[in-house]
């Protein structure tokens, strides 16, 4: 049986040009610090090896909001393409590294109330070697990010090149599927109304 492992790097897209919020919500104050900020601190706290961050849209401002973290930052100049770019990009730098991650764990900056303690879980249940991916299960049998691949799935992440992410390769392997029901809320904040009805509820703590 394999070990288990917590060699995993965690990918966290924050790519995007935030259109529907109408402003870089990557950069919206959260908790005692800003959105990414917010993501970026929590994915810290995990046992992963790795943190890489794939900005894009509205590089220069923020990733001087960035560079104070250790974490590897990584400028998609193809952003306007959607998802699949980012994660293709982060794979392609993972596929140049001499040591490689066993896995690898695909977070959005604009899912604040994903917890360390989430992520951990999912790395704890990794077992590299099994072609396994774990998805995060929501309402209605839905599921999505976050999510694990193992990297046997490294060249199909490579190929991605559309907005829906990596859920073709999902879509595609069902039998290797390992799913999580998380105990939080984990919405996306994809709009200013979303983003205000979130803080003003009191949701934007650092202790999520």
């Amino acid at each position: 049986m394999p070990a288990k492992t917590t060699n995993v790097a965690l990918v966290i897209l924050a790519a995007g040009a935030s259109r529907r919020m109408g402003a870089p919500k990557q950069l919206l104050p959260w908790g005692e610090d800003y959105l990414l900020g917010h993501v970026v601190k929590n994915a810290l706290k995990t046992v992963a090896t790795e943190i890489i961050v794939v900005l894009g849209a509205n590089y220069d401002y923020i990733n001087q909001k960035v560079d104070r973290f250790p974490v590897t930052v990584l400028n998609n100049t193809d952003w306007s393409m959607g998802l699949g770019m980012s994660i293709a990009m982060a794979s392609n730098y993972i596929k140049e590294q001499v040591l490689k991650p066993d896995g690898i764990l695909i977070t959005l900056a604009d899912q604040p109330f994903v917890t360390p303690d989430y992520l951990n879980n999912m790395i704890s249940v990794f077992l590299p070697g099994r072609n396994q991916i774990i998805s995060t299960s929501y309402q209605h049998q839905s599921h999505g990010v976050p999510v694990l691949f193992d990297l046997s799935y490294l060249d199909q992440l490579r190929q991605l090149n559309s907005d829906v992410g990596a859920k073709s390769i999902v879509d595609k392997n069902q039998h290797f599927i390992t799913y999580l029901r998380p105990e939080f809320n984990n919405a996306d904040l994809d709009t200013m109304e979303d983003y205000k009805t979130y803080r003003k509820q009191g949701y934007d703590t650092d202790n999520l």
